[in-house]
């Protein structure tokens, strides 16, 4: 089991292996990686609870779309535009960003007061079982770092699928 306050450092140490290895996954898109890295995602999030865990919600932030604000604002009884004041920002990209991390929905017990209603970009990640996953190398490259699941996915993918 990888633990969240090592993951960074061994994220680092398998830094350059993992890009290379993504690079050739992004370059000759293996035809059953769809279905292995399905099967991962099942396999390791047996093994991986979230709750235990929770460091995409503690050092990372989704991106908010106008759906999300609505429904988000509408669950906190919040009018859309104060639920922005309060919450979000700008960022570099233009996009609708966390003003501040951790997540201000996180509570002490790692579990989301807002989970029902959480924003798209929450409910995809860590984007490791979704089509087309040869798409998503770069993001899968940053979420090694961050989800201790997703590293021990591309572990076990290295073996299970060498290129």
């Amino acid at each position: 089991m990888i633990l969240p306050e090592k993951l960074p450092e061994q994220a680092a140490a398998a830094q350059q292996e993992n890009a290379k290895y993504l690079n050739k996954i992004k370059k000759r898109k293996p035809k059953q990686l769809d279905q292995v890295m399905g099967n991962l995602h099942q396999e390791v999030f047996q093994e991986i609870d979230c709750l235990t865990c929770a460091n995409c919600c503690k050092t990372t932030g989704p991106l908010f779309v106008a759906s999300d604000i609505k429904r988000i604002s509408k669950r906190l009884k919040m009018r859309p535009s104060d639920f922005e004041t309060t919450y979000l920002r700008i960022d570099e990209e233009g996009d609708k960003v966390l003003q501040q991390l951790p997540c201000p929905f996180l509570g002490a017990d790692n579990y989301c007061s807002i989970y029902a209603d959480r924003p798209k970009a929450c409910r995809e990640f860590p984007h490791t079982d979704r089509a087309k996953f040869h798409q998503l190398t770069a993001i899968t490259a940053k979420n090694v770092a961050v989800c201790p699941a997703v590293f021990a996915m591309l572990e076990r993918l290295k073996v299970e699928l060498p290129l």
